[in-house]
């Protein structure tokens, strides 16, 4: 089969088009160019340079003559809720007339939901665009919270022995690595079901913040305490404002949160639980970063930072 693969240079397209390559497929390799594209050349893959996230090259020959496709979006901080329908549009548009008949999309829990979920939203509008889609079978992935996200902490443990954020305590989050995601897609793309519509709901284990404080004081040898940070406390929006991000920002986040903190956003259903367990990722991925931020820190403060201080 031949698949094209939508930023293939990027952590969860980069594993998605090797594992695809060393099953014996043909993979073309969406890309704005560089080393990472050539890399990927080398093993076999056909370079196509462009973006569907800035509207670069030409888009809608990406999928004339392949099988199947991966789409994702690169979320864009400065334009958050315009870019995704914008890049959803240009996925439709180049879709629609191709060859292609399964495309395997990586999306997010409560993309079900319509409004006020923050960055969540973004996904909504993104599943509902391509499901119009009607003579392609789709495969929406809805991960979790990317273990990934955890090394925004590795300076704040570093600093602080603290991690200051804003998810209640007794929320329990799902979490995802993305070397677990690229399996599952490339499983979805090389297997398909020829179903219409298909939800996968990603994720490896549900835990709250302080367990995974808890875990990180075990792997460094030094306690780490999870400090519940407040955002209706007026101070604090204004810190933020003042030294860290804008009021789009901030809105989004704050709503983000309050679907997690509220329930509104979460998994519903069974799912199979995926090889990486938050214990070896933090072993194996997030424990460098910290060592390294131990010894080199530059005094730069974040609001994760800011947020971890007593």
């Amino acid at each position: 089969m031949k698949f094209a693969v939508v930023g293939a240079t990027g952590r969860i397209g980069a594993t998605l088009t090797q594992t695809l390559l060393g099953a014996g497929h043909e993979v073309r390799a969406l890309s704005r160019g560089g080393p990472a594209l050539d890399a990927l050349v080398r093993l076999g893959a056909e370079p196509f340079l462009g973006s569907f996230d800035t509207g670069a090259g030409e888009l809608d020959k990406v999928f004339s003559d392949v099988d199947a496709a991966f789409l994702m979006v690169k979320t864009d901080w400065n334009n958050i809720h315009g870019h995704y329908p914008a890049v959803a549009s240009r996925f439709f548009d180049a879709l629609q007339g191709s060859p292609v008949r399964l495309a395997v999309s990586l999306t997010a829990i409560g993309s079900e939901v319509s409004g006020n979920t923050g960055h969540f939203e973004c996904f909504h509008h993104l599943d509902q665009k391509l499901n119009q889609l009607g003579n392609i079978d789709l495969v929406h992935l809805r991960a979790s919270w990317f273990m990934e996200n955890m090394l925004a902490f590795t300076d704040a443990v570093a600093r602080h022995g603290r991690i200051g954020w804003s998810v209640n305590p007794d929320v329990k989050l799902s979490w995802v690595a993305t070397a677990d995601i690229a399996g599952l897609a490339a499983s979805e793309l090389m297997n398909p079901t020829g179903e219409r519509r298909v939800v996968r709901e990603v994720g490896s284990e549900d835990l709250t913040m302080p367990e995974v404080a808890a875990m990180l004081g075990r792997e460094i040898g030094r306690p780490v305490e999870y400090r519940f940070v407040d955002r209706t406390r007026q101070e604090i929006e204004a810190e933020y404002l003042q030294r860290f991000g804008t009021p789009e920002l901030w809105l989004d986040d704050s709503l983000t949160l309050d679907a997690l903190n509220d329930g509104r956003v979460r998994f519903h259903g069974e799912r199979s639980l995926l090889p990486t367990r938050m214990e070896t990722f933090i072993r194996d991925v997030w424990k460098p970063r910290y060592l390294d931020s131990l010894a080199n820190q530059d005094g730069r403060e974040t609001f994760y930072t800011w947020s971890a201080k007593a």
